[in-house]
């Protein structure tokens, strides 16, 4: 009953986004009149006021002000200092009793799965990532980002198709940052249902031994969790002996949770870890074969076990029929056991695996983070997947818009297009965007002309980091070019591109933005650029000198100078019948010139958008709320004036085609002239969690302020003007 219960409410959530997600109308009115009727409403005495310098209308909340608040819910919060995280489930007892919560709306991830070409669905051979580093939930827990110096950054996303979240936690939960990361990339995530040692054979007794509903009820709770949470599946790891009738047992449960998460997640994967055979033995085999084919038989996958020899590999052709990319050959990069290749020799196991046309599964590769230099990261990570390059088929990103600053989550400061924002480090997974096809580029012959990408977090056009580019032009070539994006995107009819970028030092070099379209006969490009057919399908339009009038709104930047050396190319294209492969930048050597030229160029930014849609109004944030609310005391006993910290829970209505949220507020009563708020944070929910945010402490018989605004961030990637975002105010006194 309790699972056909949560059953029932998951589908309602689901029908719930199903009507957020419609067109606009009356239907698209219902959702949103929904989704603020299940928000929390406003306390007594709130009302809604318009600020004439804005023009846009403020819910009013008010509190008195204590210092004893109710404690929110340890499993998703830190106790500390409230801050949402993400959490995992220990025991049976946890996941059976777990139900969908008004606080589990932070774990939920905003980015869907974006689509790929291939699908994950194709037969060629895939990779795997498996992420277990240091027992996991680390500074990934904290949802909405973290200070943390130095932390441990994935960014090699095109070469991955399956990212797998690790722990020894009964139910392993990914962490929502990696979710939205990886599906920006349009990599799967799953989650890890792990049982070991004696109480994990306890476990696997009270669930698989019985009769079916038991372990019905188990797989039910797993689809319900990644539905929710909007991952894609789970590895199933049992590393203990079970019973005969536990055994029995297990090829229905697979099948079951296979099944039952098809149909409610959409591309969902359930795979199994080579460790129990048919018996009930824990032994593990190093390979797919008679023992153990049952369970690969009964769900999507099958992960081996590192200790591997060509022979096993010889032998699994044979056991794996034409589900060859079913089969994920395990690699420990840390290299333990008698393994091919581990650490920066990780390179040899791929190569056997790939001969034989198998699946990759590489478990634990932040060894470069764990074991090495932390300074020496960046560097270590692209020396270790540079190695790897030649075995790592790479996907294409296939939906547009395409916009990216090159941000990697992270960094010692954060730019907001061009201007500082907040000094000092900061993580954020989740505000990872699209990454690059990294590596070298040489050219043929023997001039030596190269150009090599790395991320660089030195300085940044938006975000944390950007992208450099360095390289050599060669006397006898007149440029060279890096691939940057590979795609399969049918194009509208007018799109507009733009390229925000910099020289690092003084040269004549030039920088263009190339693309290349499709091979279909009926593509024509043509229209208001000029465009320069090159070699094969290979363009590059000519930049627009000033911006066109009616996309002024959304690109007013363009031929303007941005400050701190920044430059922004805009072009506008117009194709029929094309499809996008590719974006380049190229490298062109000044007229006259015959030395060779060298170039330090940095990348804040690309965008490839449909013209027509920068005609759309922006997106506006509605619906304002303001929750939860918790007071403490300064710091500081010597504050003056008396300062309180104030944390509270905001929650707006859902938007479609929105990238996420930034979070700020202004403290103090409304000027005629209202002054710049101060940045908060990201939100990629449609709520966030204001923490420790100091106020003054009124005065008898006075009201303190606060004023939060909640601003859009669209796919395109441009600014949104302060009257669409959202905005709610807390005004506040003390007890009489």
């Amino acid at each position: 009953m309790e699972a056909d219960s949560v059953a029932t409410r998951v589908a309602a959530r689901r029908r719930r986004r199903q009507r957020e997600q419609r067109p606009q109308g009356a239907e698209a009115e219902e959702g949103a009149q929904q989704e603020r009727e299940r928000r929390p409403r406003r306390r007594p005495g709130s009302r809604a006021s318009a600020d004439p310098a804005e023009g846009a209308e403020a819910a009013v909340f008010r509190e008195v002000v204590t210092l004893t608040p109710a404690p929110l819910p340890a499993r998703y919060y830190d106790p500390d200092t409230t801050a949402p995280v993400s959490f995992y489930l220990s025991s049976l007892e946890e996941l059976l009793s777990w139900a969908p919560g008004v606080d589990d709306g932070f774990n939920v991830a905003l980015e869907p799965l974006a689509p790929r070409q291939p699908p994950l669905s194709s037969p060629r051979p895939r990779t795997l990532l498996c992420h277990d580093m240091m027992g996991g939930y680390l500074e990934d827990r904290f949802i909405q980002g973290s200070a943390v110096q130095h932390p441990y950054c994935f960014y090699h996303w095109q070469c991955v198709d399956v990212f797998v979240y690790f722990s020894h936690h009964t139910v392993t939960i990914p962490p929502v940052c990696w979710t939205n990361a990886a599906h920006r990339h349009g990599v799967c995530v799953l989650g890890t249902f792990i049982t070991e040692w004696t109480e994990g054979g306890r476990l696997c007794e009270a669930f698989l031994a019985g009769a079916e509903r038991s372990y019905q009820a188990v797989a039910d709770r797993l689809v319900q969790i990644a539905e929710l949470f909007h991952f894609d599946g789970w590895l199933i790891n049992i590393e203990n002996t079970l019973s005969p009738a536990a055994v029995r047992n297990t090829p229905p449960f697979l099948r079951y949770l296979t099944a039952r998460l098809h149909r409610q997640v959409p591309g969902g994967l359930v795979l199994w870890y080579d460790s129990v055979v048919q018996t009930g033995q824990l032994k593990w085999q190093d390979e797919l074969n008679e023992h153990n084919r049952v369970f690969f038989d009964s769900c999507d996958g099958f992960f081996t076990n590192y200790n591997w020899r060509e022979e096993h590999l010889q032998r699994m052709v044979a056991q794996a029929g034409e589900r060859l990319a079913d089969v994920y050959v395990g690699v420990d990069v840390f290299a333990r056991g008698n393994v091919v290749g581990g650490r920066f020799n990780t390179h040899k196991s791929l190569e056997l695996i790939r001969k034989h046309g198998f699946s990759v599964a590489l478990f634990a590769p932040g060894w470069v983070y764990e074991c090495l230099e932390k300074r020496d990261f960046f560097q270590n990570q692209d020396k270790f997947w540079s190695l790897l390059e030649r075995f790592l088929p790479t996907h294409s990103i296939c939906s547009l818009p395409f916009a990216t600053s090159f941000c990697l989550g992270l960094g010692t400061r954060r730019v907001c297009y061009g201007q500082e924002q907040v000094a000092g480090p900061w993580y954020h997974p989740s505000a990872q965007e699209t990454q690059p096809l990294f590596g070298e580029h040489r050219l043929g012959g023997a001039g030596g002309g190269w150009v090599k990408a790395h991320c660089c977090l030195a300085d940044a056009w938006h975000g944390g980091s950007s992208l450099l580019l360095r390289g050599v032009i060669p006397p006898e070539a007149g440029s060279v070019a890096v691939r940057l994006f590979s795609l399969q995107v049918p194009l509208p009819p007018k799109v507009f591109l733009s390229m925000v970028f910099k020289l690092e030092e003084p040269t004549a070099v030039r920088v263009a933005l190339e693309l290349t379209t499709g091979d279909a006969s009926d593509c024509h490009v043509g229209g208001i650029s000029v465009l320069t057919e090159e070699v094969g399908p290979r363009h590059r339009p000519q930049p627009l000198r000033v911006p066109l009038s009616r996309l002024a709104r959304r690109a007013g930047r363009c031929g303007r100078p941005l400050g701190g050396g920044w430059i922004q190319r805009c072009y506008e294209v117009s194709l029929r019948g094309c499809l996008l492969h590719d974006l380049l930048v190229s490298f062109c050597r000044p007229p006259g010139s015959r030395e060779q030229e060298s170039f330090v160029c940095r990348l804040g930014e690309i965008q490839v958008v449909d013209a027509h849609s920068l005609l759309a109004p922006p997106p506006r944030v509605r619906a304002v709320t303001v929750s939860q609310v918790r007071w403490q005391p300064a710091a500081s006993e010597q504050a003056a004036p008396a300062q309180l910290r104030l944390g509270c829970t905001l929650h707006w209505s859902h938007l479609p085609q929105v990238r996420c949220f930034r979070i700020h507020c202004r403290r103090g009563p409304p000027a005629p002239v209202p002054e710049k708020p101060t940045f908060l944070g990201l939100a990629f929910a449609c709520q966030y969690r204001v923490v420790d945010v100091a106020v003054e402490a009124p005065g008898p018989g006075q009201e303190g302020r606060v004023e939060f605004l909640v601003e859009p961030v669209p796919r395109e990637g441009f600014a949104v003007p302060w009257a669409e975002w959202g905005r709610a105010v807390l005004l506040f006194s003390q007890p009489e």
